[in-house]
């Protein structure tokens, strides 16, 4: 039996004059999942490119196993528009498709002749061998485990709204059991059941499976090896993604301290020469000091590429014992009910997860409780002690100014010195000049770093958060969730990755399609262990600029 391998073979990758990629050489075996991982801009959904064949590298080549089938998740969801979905399904194994085609084009032939009959029983034996009876069922398993009704599957591709695509894109790569399995990005707009769902089908494919997502619970899931780009080469690591994270640390760590005790042991030795050399009696043990000097090599640490800002949320005051009431709060916008009577009372411990596919729900709640919005009816109240600041989802009006962020910011800081404000954006990774650009030039990225910035200066003891995480990569958003984790005041926030919601949150509010909501004290993971319409109703999405920028 032939074990199914992709090789890539010093793959060189110049765009202009920067090499993205620099003889890389990797191979990928059987039975192992790997997650693709790297700084945004290192070349991850490019790699993934190179592998399919849609990208020629400058140099160097891809090697096959010969006769293995290749699948890949389609990026293009208005492709396959005038297919019906289980059609779309299916051309996931193209030759089995065009068998299909070929052999009911034949069959609906009028002047039926002998060759006809002949090629139709080719046909037919080389269907048979591709297992072609059970196609259809195969493909309405897949759909219906990702969550497309079998109402839907008939459907024309053009006819269905964009999440059950996705699905169906998702369902096609997986189709017909392919020897190597290449994902972008593959949780972007599915609900959680349907994440859950395909966490099981890639922890028990036996295949060759590379992924790239921005989703650290999933890697940590389905992993069992990660493939690190930095510096253009790729690095091969066994384990998940936490495991690939304390391993690197903890490599980086023992070359400083192997280091640190080589430059003692080379000091040692050049005190002993410069004090003995010149001694006739000595000299001997001196020349020998000198070749065991010259045999010392220090290891070449190269930081990696990637930068964790530092994260760190100190509250100015501690906070008392009442936070915040809300009573009877009601919003109706263009017509439509966002919040019905949402009530709630807040403790000083709280670290509360707003969660929900009704995401303009929470929105105009943190609106409202940031004082940006007036509500329809009802009210609520912050507690004396209690200082609050405010990460917005839209955060266009804040960064339509000429200010330099080091001005910007120094405005909510109570020490006006322009050297501890920019200690506040260094940590957030503006070093030196980076503080005085305009706030209007500067990336998602750079926006989001900019007002968490922001909240750390202000030194608010309640954080209001309606999706820190977008625009960020992974580096910021580990980052994030361990200054989350360690303030000790209270967050209201909300946030598509599971993981930052699973370690921060010790008490969920999910928002209903109706404006109601449910509440309860509970990590995410029992929330939704326990409730199973919450995770049909949970969806998680990467925004936009992340995935262009991989």
């Amino acid at each position: 039996m032939v074990t199914s391998m992709i090789q890539a073979s010093n793959i060189t990758l110049r765009i202009g004059k920067k090499a993205l990629f620099e003889e890389v050489n990797i191979k990928f075996t059987e039975g192992c999942c790997y997650g693709l991982i790297g700084a945004n801009g290192a070349g991850k959904s490019t790699f993934l490119k190179i592998l399919s064949g849609q990208i020629e590298p400058t140099s160097g080549e891809v090697i096959l196993t010969p006769g293995q089938r290749l699948s890949f998740l389609q990026q293009d969801h208005f492709k396959y528009d005038e297919f019906s979905v289980l059609d779309t399904v299916i051309m996931g194994n193209k030759r089995l498709y065009d068998i299909m085609k070929e052999k009911d084009a034949i069959y609906a032939k009028e002047d039926f002749t002998d060759e006809d009959g002949i090629r139709a029983s080719e046909l037919e034996a080389e269907f048979a061998d591709m297992d072609g009876w059970n196609a259809e069922a195969d493909a309405a398993t897949l759909l219906n485990g990702l969550g497309v009704l079998t109402d839907d599957h008939y459907s024309l591709m053009g006819d269905i709204p964009g999440a059950l695509k996705v699905k169906v894109l998702l369902a096609q790569a997986l189709f017909g059991n392919p020897d190597i399995l290449l994902l972008d990005e593959p949780t972007n707009h599915l609900d959680l059941d349907a994440i859950s769902w395909l966490e099981e089908f890639l922890i028990n494919f036996e295949n060759t499976v590379i992924v790239v997502s921005h989703d650290r619970y999933f890697l940590n899931k389905v992993c069992t090896n990660i493939a690190d780009i930095d510096y253009g080469k790729i690095q091969l690591y066994a384990g998940n993604y936490d495991f690939w994270y304390e391993s690197s640390q903890l490599l980086v760590k023992q070359m400083k301290e192997a280091n640190k005790k080589k430059e003692e042991k080379i000091k040692e030795l050049q005190e002993f020469i410069s004090r003995f050399s010149a001694n006739a009696s000595k000299s001997k043990q001196a020349t020998s000091r000198k070749r065991a000097l010259e045999k010392i090599q220090l290891d070449e640490i190269r930081p990696s590429s990637r930068k964790y800002p530092y994260i760190d949320f100190r509250p100015n005051r501690e906070i008392g014992n009442e936070v915040l009431t809300v009573e009877g709060i009601s919003k109706t916008i263009d017509g439509v009910k966002i919040l019905d009577n949402v009530s709630f009372l807040v403790g000083h411990d709280d670290k509360i997860a707003f969660v929900g596919g009704n995401e303009l729900a929470k929105t105009t709640l943190f609106k409202i409780l940031a004082g940006e919005m007036e509500p329809d009816s009802g009210s609520y109240k912050w507690g004396v002690t209690t200082s609050q600041s405010y990460f917005p989802k839209d955060n266009t009006a804040i960064f339509d100014t000429d200010l330099l962020i080091v001005d910007w910011l120094t405005q909510f800081s109570e020490i006006k010195d322009a050297t501890y404000v920019r200690g506040f954006l260094g940590r957030m990774l503006f070093a030196g000049e980076d503080g005085t650009k305009k706030m209007r030039v500067l990336s998602g990225g750079e926006k989001v770093r900019v007002l968490l910035s922001r909240m750390m200066i202000m030194g608010s003891n309640v954080l209001i958060l309606d999706e820190p995480t977008d625009h960020l990569d992974m580096e910021s958003i580990t980052a994030l969730n361990n200054g989350l984790i360690k303030f000790p005041g209270v967050v209201l926030f909300a946030s598509r990755d599971h993981q930052v919601v699973q370690t921060t949150a010790n008490r969920i509010i999910e928002f209903l399609p109706d404006g109601t909501f449910i509440d309860k004290i509970s990590t995410y993971d029992e929330y939704l262990e326990n409730d199973e319409m919450a995770r049909k109703r949970q969806v998680y999405s990467m925004s936009e600029e992340d995935a262009d920028d991989n």
